[in-house]
């Protein structure tokens, strides 16, 4: 669900692009450190932290750059994405789907 507030996202204006987008990745990365706690499964104890630390290019891009480009924001999504399903295949593959 959190992915598609990244998509809808992309349809408002941009302090609503910014709240939206930073609530999803808070949103997610929560969800991720609460089930590595809860059954420990390996990605997410590396997918939280990374939704946080994306939370970072989406304030640089809509509050110091005030980027209203939707390329722009598409390729921050796409990297928040592929960045995910890196992480998951290669942490899971490396050590296996619970550690």
């Amino acid at each position: 669900m959190p992915h598609a507030g990244l998509f809808v996202g992309l349809l408002v204006s941009l302090p609503l692009r910014i709240a939206v987008w930073s609530a999803a990745l808070l949103w997610m990365a929560l969800a991720c450190i609460l089930n590595a706690r809860r059954c420990g499964r390996t990605h997410c104890r590396y997918t939280g932290p990374y939704y946080l630390l994306m939370i970072v290019p989406v304030l640089v891009l809509g509050l110091v750059m005030r980027s209203d480009d939707v390329l722009a924001w598409l390729v921050v999504g796409a990297a928040i994405v592929a960045g995910d399903k890196f992480i998951w295949w290669v942490t899971e593959r490396a050590w296996g789907k619970f550690s």
